[in-house]
């Protein structure tokens, strides 16, 4: 391979072959399902998926292996032997009725730029790894990130079995149905000294870039998340048959705990703190019935670790306080719980860097979403490029964004990634001091 340094040569994506990859994702969505794309986590969709990106790669001469989580990682040998990989890529899975870009945009991103090192014949001195992650969304078994959370030694086996979808499926039986054995994925673990650096692409899932007209985000902090299932159990009773004032109606009380967690998360101790209830199940469900039980899926986001766990107890608390008065009972389960991330400082000025290099506008802003790369922070020092989403929309069948403004981020990716492999490399002997001292940073910022 000759040598292509970022002063000679701009890598340039091509737009219209982002958007044919995205369009072929697209179609790999559930029959019947509705608007948008339903590609669920640990499905045969979302293998499917991994196919296609695995196909793609090796055609490139891309080494391709899919390890025990089910994450498929493809890689570009580097220059210099015994080095640890950089690394760029996001997740193929989707919430149910999902638009064509969340998590797909930074894999065809991570595609575009395997395909323009070929093409440039690009040489790095690290190996690149550009990584499919598996089971991001939480919308299946209530946990996000699980793939990237496996190589990070967050989740492991003895975690699976307790997750478990609205039909009843655990994770373990999920993972068993594509082909993987749940007992193994710890074997996906990845080790810091394979590692060097690690940039991901995304959506922005807000609307501060398109508000402001600047082209790229740099990512300086991840919100973090706790995911809690409350039950509220009343009595189920005829609704022709049963006073107003005998009744023990769930329904009635978690519709005055969603207005509870509405108010909590706008009140001014907690300017910037989101709380949704994304999720309510009633039983038995009939429109003749008193609902004996519903089940709320709460979801409470922050940029403050302390505040995030002190709001979720404090919803709790204040639930319980209310269905007592109700005369209903609350149960509550936490499903998931992840901290902040404050990215390594390094490495988001050396992706700012590469836009100044390149002359495109950036501007550095937190994400409110939960993301792969904020899990494996853990293991590999991180950073995040974004890109607009128009009107800030997300997780929705209208959720767009420009070919050309992905391909822009993409030509930030590739270049950014081969100036951390300059800046990363072994000089004179020197190498062993030089990465310590960015690993050390890592240490510093990391959750």
């Amino acid at each position: 391979m000759s040598t292509l340094t970022l002063e000679a040569t701009r890598l340039t994506a091509d737009p219209a072959r982002l958007q044919a990859r995205l369009e072929t994702f697209a179609a790999l969505s559930e029959p019947g399902s509705g608007p948008g794309v339903t590609r669920l986590a640990y499905t045969p969709l979302e293998r499917e998926a991994h196919a296609v990106f695995a196909d793609e790669m090796r055609s490139l001469g891309l080494t391709v292996w899919t390890d025990a989580a089910g994450n498929t990682i493809a890689e570009r040998g580097g220059t210099v032997p015994g080095l640890p990989a950089l690394g760029t890529g996001s997740h193929l899975d989707s919430v149910p009725n999902a638009g064509a870009y969340d998590g797909i945009a930074g894999v065809v991103a991570a595609m575009e730029t395997a395909r323009l090192y070929d093409q440039h014949d690009v040489a790095h001195a690290h190996p690149v790894r550009f990584i499919a992650f598996a089971a991001e969304e939480g919308a299946r078994f209530g946990q996000a990130c699980t793939g990237s959370r496996i190589v990070a030694g967050l989740t492991g086996p003895e975690d699976l079995a307790a997750k478990r979808d609205a039909h009843g499926t655990t994770m373990a039986d999920a993972l068993r149905a594509v082909g993987f054995s749940p007992e193994e994925v710890a074997e996906a673990r990845w080790q810091p000294e394979e590692w060097a650096a690690f940039v991901e692409l995304h959506i922005e899932q807000g609307s501060v870039l398109e508000s402001t007209g600047t082209p790229i985000g740099v990512v300086d902090l991840i919100s973090g998340s706790t995911r809690v299932l409350l039950e509220v159990a009343g009595r189920a009773s005829h609704t022709g048959g049963t006073p107003m004032h005998l009744r023990a109606d769930a329904m009635a009380a978690a519709a005055e705990i969603v207005l509870l967690i509405e108010s909590v998360a706008n009140d001014s101790r907690h300017h910037g703190t989101r709380a949704t209830v994304g999720r309510m199940d009633a039983t038995p469900g009939s429109i003749t019935t008193i609902a004996g039980k519903v089940e709320l899926y709460v979801d409470v986001r922050d940029v403050d670790s302390d505040r995030q766990r002190l709001t979720a107890a404090e919803i709790v608390e204040r639930a319980q306080a209310l269905c007592v008065r109700r005369g209903v009972r609350l149960t509550a389960h936490t499903l998931a719980d992840a901290s902040p991330v404050i990215l390594p400082g390094w490495l988001r000025e050396s992706v700012a860097g590469t836009c100044r290099r390149l002359g495109v506008d950036y501007r550095v802003l937190p994400s409110g979403a939960s993301h792969d790369a904020q899990m494996v922070n853990r293991v590999v020092p991180t950073g995040m490029v974004f890109v607009p989403s128009r009107d800030g929309i997300s997780h929705s069948p209208v959720e767009w964004t420009g070919a050309d403004e992905l391909a822009l981020g993409t030509d930030v990716l590739a270049s950014a990634l081969l100036a951390l492999d300059r800046l990363l490399a072994p000089t004179r002997g020197q190498d062993d001091c030089h990465r310590d001292h960015h690993h050390g940073d890592r240490k510093e910022t990391g959750a």
